[in-house]
């Protein structure tokens, strides 16, 4: 996939015709160290590419890292559940002297790991990295043979899958994809000094130093030493000695005299080098983080104590050919790029450990990330405790990226059998969670459950689809208001339940942040980006809400959710940029649209319009809001929509009066009339807020209504 985009393009020109192609067999898929945040690519061998493959099919081949039910493999085989890869390494004659150690992304889901027919270990677990120490199993210079056998169940309901599917089916099948078997994250072997750091954690939440923590491993990890030390940068040369206790842990701080916060705006990173040892048999791995803090007041998220308002995608990290795996880091790159060009702030990655290629991407663009885990789908105390386990691995493998801002764990209850409020089994499952996540890392805000019943959570959220913007705006304003506190969820074609935003009635109604993290409707590109303009403006609309999380990013296989597609191709958005609906500052229109395309009919008399202004940047604004009617198909900034300048004094360009909006206050409704058009029977209403500037761009649709409609404009008061 060569797909990129450039900072300066829209978001219309950030989406490509171009599909994903299969990595060809001939090359050396995701050749780069698959590690960058945690560097030790001086010494290193990728282990991707073709590798022997055995199943109850026959011998053939495997391209590494792809899953084998997808077409980049080379065998694009599902349901097969078990299977063996092996091939030939050799470990470099300058490594003679280092220990070896042998790294996995991810294997789906039990994987047994030998070389030369000896086993050297097994991991559980589908999504979560592992690693293991090799040395006395390899010889420089002389070749051996590595052998993982997988197995990986059809039945996935009790162990952690996410959106693989199933058979026997889980309860989420519809919403369920190709399964993600075997080997599908690089695979690699690297040289280390005799002892070494086996984790680093770096904390830069005091936002003036940064401290670390490492456990040692190899040969004497009891009493080892290093020095951390800043590399690079202004600050380069500070560095702080590590002694490590009795239990091979050792805990320093590297305080720094003028800290450069990390922030979406200026996302700096500092680079540590950890040293252990001295002369040729030194370890050296440089871990990378940000200074930055994010935190919880009340009903309002602060990031380096500035008001926050989360403005997400979600995105299931699927490519079409490849499956859960990158094709390569253009296409981690590109993701990024869209969802900032299409104007959100915040990735929410959707039940899958993306690759730390990506999350290191996302700290160097400033992209705040919602991460979160697989789940399984049926609830037994074992499966409960097999979610659990990924807990610790989670926040040892990614806590350290500053672009992480938000911790997830169970979504919709899965895993739970939707019956948080019925069980407390399953309520003290998900209470089990998040304290085993808040006994290791407290410097992000934890979600126990996203969008259901919520028992123990830093963040109050919510997952509503509702295809009427009447019921939708109404809904979304008495939760906001705390009228109601639940809202209805369709489990089937005739099974509708309100879903109670508590599990419990001890849970506190108010004092923490609430938002909404998964939304959208329609069956069409235009019916959905239609959706995009009313349901984002209606969220905009309460002050109360913390941010938001749109469904979804890109299509995955039968789900048409995407503002892309598959290929992420640009789709049909109804005159809309998507960008515009997720801005700084946004345009409140005081109406409820009849249907896509249609918002009104067009008038045939002097139409007054109330809007309102929602403004998340630091300092106020002001200004007024313009509109002009030009022909559908036609941009809505031409007509002299564009603007201060080319709209004054225009006789078609209706003016309000100058609003003030204060941030993250929805400015009081102003008032704009406007005379009937004279043009074609499809028009566009075009609206701009004017501050010098266009600061905020909407548009109503007219068109023929054969209904009245009956819903009618909304009244120009609060």
């Amino acid at each position: 996939m060569t797909l990129t985009t450039d900072p300066t393009t829209t978001a219309a020109d950030a989406v490509t015709a171009a599909p994903t192609a299969a990595v060809p067999a001939a090359t050396v898929p995701k050749p780069e160290y698959p590690r960058p945040d945690l560097d030790r690519s001086a010494r290193w061998i990728t282990l991707n590419g073709e590798w022997d493959f055995t199943s109850v099919d026959g011998a053939s081949t495997i391209l590494v890292p792809f899953a084998w039910e997808t077409p980049a493999s080379g065998v694009g085989r599902t349901w097969l559940e078990s299977a063996t890869y092996s091939r030939t390494t050799e470990v470099p004659t300058e490594w003679t002297g280092s220990r070896v150690v042998l790294s996995f992304g991810a294997v789906w889901h039990r994987a047994v790991v030998r070389i030369d027919g000896e086993t050297v270990g097994e991991h559980v677990g589908g999504y979560t990295s592992f690693e293991f120490d090799i040395t006395d199993h390899v010889s420089p210079g002389t070749s051996a043979r590595l052998e993982v056998e997988v197995d990986a169940p059809a039945d996935k309901r009790s162990i952690v899958h996410g959106k693989q599917r199933s058979i026997p089916r889980d309860d989420y099948d519809g919403v369920s994809f190709t399964p993600t078997s075997g080997i599908w994250q690089s695979v690699w072997l690297e040289a280390r000094g005799r002892t070494y750091a086996g984790t680093v954690e770096l904390r830069g939440d005091s936002r003036t130093g940064i401290d670390v923590a490492v456990a040692f491993a190899g040969d004497d990890p009891t009493g080892a030493r290093a020095v951390a030390t800043i590399v690079g940068g202004s600050e380069q040369g500070e560095s702080v000695e590590l002694v490590a206790g009795a239990d091979g842990r050792a805990v320093a701080r590297l305080d720094i005299a003028a800290p450069r916060l990390w922030s979406p705006e200026d996302p700096h990173l500092y680079r540590v080098e950890i040293v252990t040892g001295e002369g040729d048999s030194a370890d050296r791995v440089t871990a990378t983080t940000g200074l930055r803090t994010i935190e919880v007041r009340g009903e309002q998220l602060f990031l380096n104590d500035e008001r926050l308002y989360i403005r997400g995608v979600l995105d299931q990290g699927y490519w079409p050919e490849t499956g859960l795996t990158a094709p390569d880091d253009e296409a981690l790159l590109a993701d990024l790029h869209l969802a900032r060009d299409l104007g959100f702030t915040l990735v929410r990655k959707h039940l899958k450990f993306e690759e730390p290629r990506w999350l290191h991407f996302a700290d160097e663009l400033g992209m705040l990330v919602w991460a979160e885990p697989a789940c399984p789908s049926r609830f037994s105390p074992e499966a409960a405790a097999a979610f659990e386990e990924q807990i610790a691995p989670m926040v040892e493998r990614d806590g350290n990226h500053p672009s992480i801002v938000v911790w997830g764990l169970y979504n919709e209850e899965w895993g739970l059998d939707w019956d948080i409020p019925g069980s407390s089994e399953r309520a003290d499952a998900a209470v089990a969670a998040y304290d085993a996540l808040a006994a290791i890392d407290r410097s992000r805000p934890i979600v126990e459950n996203s969008g259901w019943a919520h028992v123990r959570t830093d963040l109050v959220d919510w997952h509503y689809y509702e295809p009427d913007p009447a019921t939708w705006a109404r809904n979304v304003a008495e939760l906001a208001s705390g009228e109601r506190h639940d809202f209805p969820v369709k489990l089937g074609p005739d099974f509708v339940v309100d879903k109670s935003l508590y599990g419990s009635a001890e849970h506190p109604r108010e004092g923490v942040p609430i938002l909404n993290s998964e939304y959208g409707e329609g069956f069409t590109s235009l019916e959905r980006a239609w959706h995009v303009r009313w349901q984002t403006q209606e969220l905009r609309r309460h002050d109360r809400f913390a941010g938001y999380v749109y469904t979804e990013l890109a299509d995955v296989e039968h789900e048409s959710a995407g503002l892309v597609d598959t290929f992420r191709r640009a789709k049909d958005w109804g005159g809309l940029d998507p960008a515009d609906a997720n801005a700084d500052t946004v345009l409140i229109v005081d109406l409820v649209p009849a249907s896509a395309g249609a918002d009104i009919p067009v008038p045939e008399e002097d139409l007054t319009i109330a809007l309102r202004v929602s403004h998340h940047g630091r300092s106020a604004v002001s200004g007024r809001v313009r509109g002009v009617w030009v022909p559908a198909g036609q941009s809505f900034l031409a007509a002299g929509a564009s603007g201060a300048g080319a709209a004054a004094g225009d006789p078609d360009v209706a003016d309000s009066d100058t609003i003030p909006v204060e941030p993250f206050v929805v400015s009081a409704p102003v008032s704009i009339t406007v005379a009937p058009p004279a043009g074609p029977a499809r028009l566009l209403l075009s609206f701009v807020l004017d501050d010098g500037t266009v600061a905020a761009r909407t548009f109503v649709d007219a068109a023929p209504i054969e209904e009245p409609n009956r819903r009618g404009a909304r009244p120009a008061t609060p």
